[in-house]
């Protein structure tokens, strides 16, 4: 009996996706370029069910129905271009590969134009949940090749989390859109935990609560509006002890790492000039803690700030709470505007409604408020940006003098807060109707005769000022990001 899908890479994320997909009925062939994988794999968890292990790569695709799906599971880069060769020979016209790893949207692009002038289907997808999700039901983002979703749609949709019976999953569009999307998730995923992480300092380091009263304000937040994933992980981290019964939390070393996904996020907002400013900030932020060494050194220096007295613990909580509610929105309205923006620059058709409801289940940045995310750009397709919303706009109305007050403090007392007070000057920068670019495009002019617009003309008309005297009135190229 053929296989109705095949899986390369048998690391953590693979070997769940292919006991979900058994658990589905789904029959699955496997392998691992270390085939000593597979056989432990087949005899240890695969055991008893409808999984093939496989040798080699053609033993692989030999044992498939046709048309012959084949998924990996391999670390992005040269890994899975090295894969792709060693598949597409042993293909034929129609048959699918599937890339569920985290690659670079671009390589995506440029894989499926390869993979499609070679008669075949090509599939870049997202899969966000780590491996629980993979395991019991992730979101997944496909995208790439049109020709290939009725395929893989009930294979996918059948092994994805369900919220009310929907699956989180669906077709993101052609190209890259689907790793854009995860990229982005990503993205938001690293603002986020920062922020959390910058609420849970202010809690240890201005209030001194103990792991006890921190993990339950964070039990508290999660059943109400800030009721996430992150939020839930963080209050079961607060209260988990070691071996010794003291809390575990208090002995890991403070250097976080990453495998890039934040990184291409800043470099994509970069290229399409959408300000991103919480999310760089949280990549910036592990970059800092990175610096452990250095740190340590920097505080031997420079002296520590005293703090200021508390006047109410209980009020400033709630003044906490208000503040990662509101830069929670600006995390995700930062990135909903970058894949508003990628959706337009590259065709992609996008629909800003569904993307937020495959989030709502199975992923890592699962949220209360995705529904309302999901309702906003299915009333208005064209909202300018997701704050404009009735809904978020009352919102960050009402919270957004908890997060001022709350960097204030922090700023005061000397904690940081990169991603929070990214946050509320996004929010300051963006409400504002008048901003002091006109001073800096003055001063483009002056020293590069880079030419400005004027408020008492019409938008598009440029002008140059001869500053000094000694200029001419010829002006540089008129250009914008």
């Amino acid at each position: 009996m053929k296989a109705s899908i095949g899986l390369i890479g048998l690391a953590v994320m693979g070997e769940n996706l292919v006991l979900n997909l058994a658990s589905k009925g789904f029959r699955v062939a496997v392998f691992n370029r270390s085939t000593e994988k597979v056989d432990s794999f087949i005899e240890g968890r695969a055991k008893g069910k409808s999984i093939i292990g496989t040798h080699t790569i053609a033993e692989l695709v030999s044992s498939l129905e046709t048309p012959r799906k084949v998924m990996m599971m391999v670390k992005a880069g040269q890994a899975v271009d090295e894969t792709i060769e060693a598949l597409i020979p042993l293909l034929e016209k129609g048959d699918i590969i599937i890339d569920g790893g985290n690659s670079n949207y671009e390589d995506t692009q440029r894989r499926q134009a390869y993979v499609e002038s070679n008669k075949l289907l090509y599939i870049g997808t997202g899969v966000s949940g780590g491996e629980e999700g993979a395991l019991l039901g992730p979101s997944i983002m496909p995208g790439g090749s049109p020709a290939a979703w009725q395929s893989i749609k009930p294979m996918f949709q059948a092994i994805s989390a369900k919220i009310d019976g929907t699956p989180c999953c669906d077709w993101i569009g052609k190209g890259g859109a689907g790793h854009f999307v995860k990229m982005v998730h990503n993205g938001i995923e690293y603002g986020d935990m920062q922020l959390i992480c910058e609420i849970y300092d202010i809690m240890r380091k201005y209030l001194q609560l103990s792991n006890e009263e921190m993990q339950k304000a964070f039990a508290t937040w999660n059943e109400g509006v800030l009721d996430s994933y992150l939020v839930e992980i963080t209050k079961d981290i607060l209260g988990f002890k070691d071996e010794d019964n003291s809390f575990l939390l208090d002995k890991i070393l403070d250097t976080a790492g990453q495998k890039g996904t934040g990184k291409w996020t800043g470099i994509a907002a970069l290229h399409a000039g959408v300000p991103l400013t919480l999310i760089v900030e949280s990549v910036f932020a592990r970059s800092v803690s990175s610096q452990k060494e250095e740190r340590v050194e920097a505080s031997k220096v420079f002296e520590s700030i005293e703090h200021q007295p508390i006047e109410d613990k209980e009020a400033f909580l709630s003044l906490l709470e208000d503040a990662l509610y509101a830069a929670k929105i600006i995390s995700y309205a930062q990135g909903f505007a970058l894949i508003k923006s990628a959706g337009e620059t590259n065709d992609w058709d996008l629909h800003l409604g569904n993307i937020a409801l495959l989030w709502r289940g199975g992923c890592i940045i699962r949220s209360a408020f995705l529904d309302k995310i999901s309702q906003a750009f299915t009333k208005n397709p064209d909202l300018l940006n997701m704050i404009l919303d009735p809904y978020f706009s009352e919102i960050l109305k009402r919270n957004h003098q908890g997060l001022r007050k709350v960097v204030a403090t922090a700023a005061l007392n000397g904690i940081p807060t990169p991603s929070l007070s990214a946050a509320l000057s996004w929010f300051d920068s963006y409400r504002s109707e008048n901003l002091p670019a006109n001073l800096l495009q003055a001063q483009r002019d002056y020293f590069g005769a880079h030419t400005y617009e004027r408020t008492d003309t019409n938008r598009g008309e440029f002008f140059h000022t001869n500053w000094t005297g000694r200029g001419g009135d010829t002006a540089s190229t008129t250009y914008t990001i």
